[in-house]
């Protein structure tokens, strides 16, 4: 039974961490200002966060790291020489049945979203299929976090809902 429990952790250490090291696929999509954005190639030589979800069960745990995200990550309030310098995006990836829906929900977004966070926010309309497979996208219900180096390179993945733990491991990986 032990050996058993140990396997079973092993197990989800090994997978989440499964994409560090990898390089991030390449994601193109057009941020609510209107901006075409390739990810990584757009974020060469810069540390990057990017969260991708694709499904709206994803959206509530999504919510929970908007505010904490912008606040650590993008705002710029001149306090401790905004200690963090990183590209932070947002992907609501619309898959599938999915995709005749974004315009709708990409309005929604614009309506919903201060100004200031509208370059941090990429749509992307095509498949889930390469990014399921590359970065072990297995939970619909959650958003995935990523933190790539200045070559594209994953350095970090997590999933799910805010938590100050794991803030500190997003922050402890940038430093």
């Amino acid at each position: 039974m032990k050996k058993l429990i140990i396997a079973v952790c092993l197990f989800f250490a090994i997978h989440v961490n499964a994409q560090v090291g990898k390089q991030f696929p390449e994601l193109k999509g057009v941020t609510l200002s209107e901006k075409n954005v390739n990810l990584p190639t757009d974020c060469k030589g810069k540390v990057t966060i990017v969260c991708l979800a694709y499904s709206k069960k994803a959206e509530e745990a999504l919510h929970s790291w908007l505010v904490p995200m912008y606040n650590k990550f993008v705002a710029k309030t001149g306090l401790m020489d905004d200690a963090y310098d990183v590209s932070v995006y947002f992907v609501p990836m619309f898959t599938g049945i999915h995709q005749p829906t974004e315009n709708l929900a990409k309005k929604q977004l614009k309506e919903g979203t201060d100004k200031k966070f509208m370059d941090n926010i990429i749509c992307y309309h095509g498949s889930i299929h390469p990014y399921k497979e590359d970065l072990n996208l297995d939970e619909k219900e959650f958003p995935y976090f990523f933190i790539l180096d200045k070559d594209g390179k994953i350095t970090y993945a997590t999933k799910g809902f805010y938590d100050d733990k794991k803030m500190e491991e997003i922050s402890d990986k940038i430093d």
